[in-house]
C-alpha cells in the first residue's frame, strides 16, 4: 500500500457529457428558462436532493444497474442544480465544488497519493480519523462538539453520530453490561409512563428507549438506520406475503381474521429460511 497513484483525466465523452448537462441547468435557470426551475429556493432543491438520496440507497438495495444509474442522476442534477443556484449569487461554482473535494480526499488519502505505509484498513481508517480531526481543530474552537452533525440528517443517524462523538472524547460506558442496564432502566421508566397515560411523558420516555437502543447499537458496531430498514423491509416483504395469499381467496386483509394473518405471517417467516 505504498504505490504512489498518478492521477487521470476524464475522458473527453464524460467531459462532454458534464458541460452538457451544467448548461442544461443553466439554460433552465436563465429568464427564459422554465418557471418552476427559476422559482426554486435553496431549501427546495435541499429537499429534494434528501429525497433523492433515499431512492439512490433504494435502487441499491434493488440490486438493478439500470435503476441505481437513473437514481445517480437525479441526485447529481440536485447536486449541480444547487451549485449553479449559489453560482447566481457569486458565493461559488462548481470548479470550487470539485477542488474543495479533491484536495480533501487527496489529504485525506496519503497512503496513496503520497508515501505513507500502512498496515491494514484499519490503521487507513484511524489515519482518516486524524486527519479529519486535524482539519476540525482549525476551525473555531468555541463551536459544539456536534456542530458538523446536520441538524437535519434523519434522527436515527443522527442519534448514533451524535454518540460517538460523545464517545470519543470518553463519554461513554466501560463495557455493554452498562448499556444493557441503561436499556433496562428506561424501559421500566416507559412502562411507568404509561400507566400516567400522560402524553409528553410517553414521548420523552420513547425517546429516551430509542436514543438507548442507538447507542448499543453503536456500541456493538451495527449501523441502527441500516438495521431499522432491514427490519421493516422483513415486515413489508411478510406483510405482502398475506396480501398475496389473501388475495388468492378474493379477500383484503380488512376482511380477513388476526388468526389467518398470523398463520399467513408465520407461513412467510418459514419460507425465508429457505432462502
Amino acid at each position: 500500500m505504498t504505490k504512489k497513484t498518478e492521477l487521470r483525466d476524464p475522458s473527453s465523452q464524460s467531459e462532454q457529457g458534464f458541460q452538457k448537462l451544467l448548461k442544461i441547468i443553466q439554460t433552465l435557470r436563465s429568464p427564459d428558462g422554465c418557471p418552476w426551475d427559476i422559482d426554486q429556493k435553496k431549501e427546495d432543491v435541499g429537499r429534494y436532493l434528501i429525497e433523492e438520496a433515499y431512492e439512490v440507497i433504494d435502487a441499491i438495495d434493488s440490486g438493478h444497474p439500470k435503476e441505481l444509474k437513473e437514481e445517480l442522476g437525479d441526485l447529481l442534477f440536485q447536486i449541480l442544480f444547487l451549485t449553479r443556484m449559489s453560482e447566481e449569487t457569486g458565493e461559488f461554482n462548481i470548479s470550487d465544488v470539485i477542488e474543495d473535494i479533491s484536495k480533501k480526499m487527496i489529504r485525506r488519502h496519503p497512503h496513496v497519493f503520497e508515501n505513507k505505509k500502512v498496515k491494514d484498513i484499519q490503521e487507513i481508517k484511524s489515519n482518516w480519523e486524524d486527519i479529519k480531526k486535524q482539519e476540525e481543530s482549525r476551525k473555531d474552537k468555541n463551536e459544539s462538539l456536534f456542530y458538523q452533525i446536520p441538524k437535519s440528517m434523519p434522527s436515527l443517524l443522527r442519534a448514533q453520530k451524535i454518540t460517538k462523538k460523545a464517545s470519543q472524547v470518553g463519554f461513554d460506558w466501560e463495557n455493554i453490561d452498562g448499556v444493557l442496564k441503561k436499556i433496562e432502566e428506561e424501559l421500566k421508566e416507559l412502562k411507568a409512563a404509561l400507566k400516567s397515560k400522560e402524553k409528553d411523558q410517553i414521548k420523552d420516555e420513547m425517546g429516551d428507549i430509542i436514543f438507548s437502543l442507538v447507542n448499543l447499537s453503536r456500541f456493538v458496531e451495527i449501523n441502527a438506520d441500516e438495521a431499522l430498514r432491514s427490519s421493516i423491509k422483513k415486515f413489508t416483504d411478510r406483510f405482502s406475503h398475506i396480501e398475496e395469499k389473501l388475495k388468492d381467496q378474493g379477500k383484503t386483509p380488512s376482511d380477513a381474521t388476526l388468526e389467518e394473518m398470523d398463520r399467513l405471517w408465520d407461513e412467510a417467516k418459514r419460507a425465508e429460511q429457505f432462502y
